[in-house]
């Protein structure tokens, strides 16, 4: 599907049915079998099986488990990688957890490092110490979850990731900053930056309006949507390596650890 220098990747900005994994696999099931441009790696939204509930305990203990074996599911019988985040429990502590699965079934998990503390998000959820990079294709990439975008610290490309990916229930009244903090991430990590949001409403109320996006190396907008809808872009690797071998910004970044 993908040569060295090119990854097909697939957006899926979709409602979320509240705290309801099953109907939530269902409905993507449908929406992702419905696909039928060739894709490499499909991304779904931030909690994408609940959306944001701060209500863990509601939800079975093993929901977690299951959707983590349907994305196995289908990443091998797609030929295809996935990844979102999921409400999960584990050793009695529930994660907003990233999973990022393999062609092959195998998979890495990423714990949401930045937790939402206006929500309550770290009354209920035990936050990530670990920055996870992905190998891929020929390509690094880095997968973050939504409040961790407005953190440019802990996302500074100190790895020399290609894609920086963000996953999110990111609502309508803040999205003006989710859209300029993604061009900025790319630009001042001189990388792509993909953003995948949600849209509808949840039941504490919250307005969803999407704004999935990818920019590339120099912050240029390369998809966009604010509707119920699958988007596709391409990534190339030609284009990191040349802009980055022209104008040389991450030479001189700044060493530092966290």
């Amino acid at each position: 599907m993908s040569s060295y220098n090119s990854l097909h990747i697939t957006l899926v900005q979709t409602p979320i049915v509240w705290e309801n994994p099953e109907e939530n696999r269902n409905v993507l099931s449908n929406k992702i079998n419905a696909i039928t441009t060739a894709t490499d790696l499909v991304i779904l939204p931030e909690m994408f099986t609940t959306g944001f509930t701060m209500n863990p305990s509601k939800i079975a203990k093993s929901e977690g488990e299951k959707t983590r074996n349907w994305m196995q599911t289908i990443a091998k019988s797609k030929q295809i990688a996935i990844t979102g985040s999921i409400l999960f429990y584990e050793n009695n502590t529930f994660y907003n957890r990233l999973f990022f699965v393999y062609p092959n079934g195998t998979y890495e998990t990423y714990n949401k490092k930045h937790t939402f503390t206006l929500a309550g998000e770290d009354k209920v959820y035990k936050a990530g110490t670990k920055k996870l990079i992905v190998d891929y294709k020929g390509f690094k990439i880095c997968p973050l979850i939504c409040y961790d975008l407005r953190f440019p610290v802990w996302a500074r490309n100190t790895e020399d990731y290609d894609i920086l990916l963000y996953v999110a229930n990111w609502p309508k009244q803040r999205v003006t900053a989710w859209d300029t903090l993604l061009k900025a991430r790319a630009i001042e990590n001189m990388s792509y930056c993909i953003g995948v949001n949600r849209v509808g409403t949840d039941n504490s109320g919250y307005e969803y309006t999407g704004h999935s996006a990818a920019y590339d190396v120099l912050g240029n907008q390369i998809c966009f949507s604010n509707d119920d809808e699958i988007l596709h872009t391409t990534i190339n690797k030609q284009h990191i390596i040349d802009m980055r071998n022209k104008l040389k910004f991450l030479d001189d970044r700044d060493t530092f650890t966290l």
